[in-house]
This record gives structure tokens, C-alpha cells and sequence, in this order.
């Protein structure tokens, strides 16, 4: 499998890696699909190497994603809410998404483990779409799931994706801009 390159590769991998997540879904019957996988997937097949697509930034981002999203929700009194698409737009579903985002770029600014994914992650939860304790660690297990999988493709055809990656120091101007 390693003569599998670029669009192709990526192409497979994709598909892979949401075809193992869907399917158990599907025996679960519990959300292992949710939209800011595909885009953790796509950095993971299209940049293996980059600190952003590497297991321990994936891992990490998505994880401060689901607390600060959980936070928020609680903050803001919409814990039992339905969520946002049922509910509408409110003054504290802005305030939980806003606040969820910072509160997640931020930590993983300063974790110095950026995986822009955990964005939407965290929107996801503090907009209400999951929100649940067992769908928060349903999420929690789909990100291990694809990552592992990714990982995995990756390497069957020959990619290098770190195991653990370490964050790549910035540039002198980027710390102090």
C-alpha cells in the first residue's frame, strides 16, 4: 500500500477513516460523526507531519474543545436547553460560543498545541449539538478513534505522522507580535 500518493491517498484515507467512525456509530447508535472530524481527518491525511495534524495537538485541542464548550453550557445556564438549531440564537448561546472559542484558542495557544478543528469542536458543544455527558465522551472516543486510524493509513502508505509530536518553535517575531 505504500504506492498510494497525494490525491488518492488522501482520497482513501478520508473514507477510511469516517467509514470506521460511521460504522460505529451505526452499532452504537451514539454520535462518532460529527462535522469537525472531517476537517481533523483532512489535516491528518493532507499534512501528517505539521505540529497541527500531529496525534498529541489533535488529541489535546479537541479535549480542551469538549471542556471549555461543557463549560460554558453550564456558565450560561443551557445545559438542558435544546440546541441552537431548535432553540434559536440567544444572548447566552452567544456569550457560550464566544467564550468556548476564546477560551479554547487561547489554551491551546498557550499549551503550544494548535489544531484548528478543536475550533468548531468546541462550537459544536457550546452551541448545544452535543452536550451530554455520554455524547462529550463519545466525541472524546471518536477524535482517539480517527486519530488512531489516521495515524495508522498514514503509515501503511508511507507517511510519516509522529506518534507524539512536539510543538515546532515559533519563528522570534511570531512570539512577540
Amino acid at each position: 500500500m505504500s504506492g498510494f500518493r497525494g490525491p488518492v491517498r488522501v482520497f482513501a484515507g478520508s473514507a477510511v477513516a469516517v467509514a470506521v467512525a460511521g460504522a460505529v456509530a451505526v452499532v452504537t447508535h451514539q454520535p462518532w460523526l460529527f462535522p469537525s472530524l472531517g476537517p481533523a481527518v483532512m489535516l491528518h491525511l493532507e499534512k501528517p507531519r505539521a505540529p497541527e495534524s500531529s496525534p498529541r495537538n489533535t488529541l489535546i485541542g479537541h479535549a480542551v474543545a469538549i471542556v471549555a464548550g461543557y463549560a460554558f453550557l453550564l456558565a450560561c445556564g443551557l445545559a438542558n436547553h435544546p440546541p441552537v438549531i431548535q432553540e434559536g440564537v440567544t444572548v447566552p448561546r452567544v456569550i457560550a460560543a464566544a467564550g468556548s472559542l476564546a477560551v479554547t484558542a487561547v489554551a491551546l495557544l498557550l499549551l503550544g498545541a494548535s489544531h484548528p478543528p478543536a475550533g468548531a469542536t468546541t462550537l459544536i458543544v457550546s452551541l448545544g449539538l452535543l452536550r451530554t455527558p455520554v455524547q462529550l465522551l463519545v466525541m472524546a472516543g471518536a477524535v482517539v478513534l480517527v486519530t488512531v486510524v489516521d495515524w495508522a493509513f498514514n503509515r501503511a502508505t508511507g507517511q510519516d505522522m509522529p506518534v507524539w509530536s512536539v510543538p515546532v518553535p515559533q519563528p522570534e517575531e511570531a512570539r512577540h507580535g
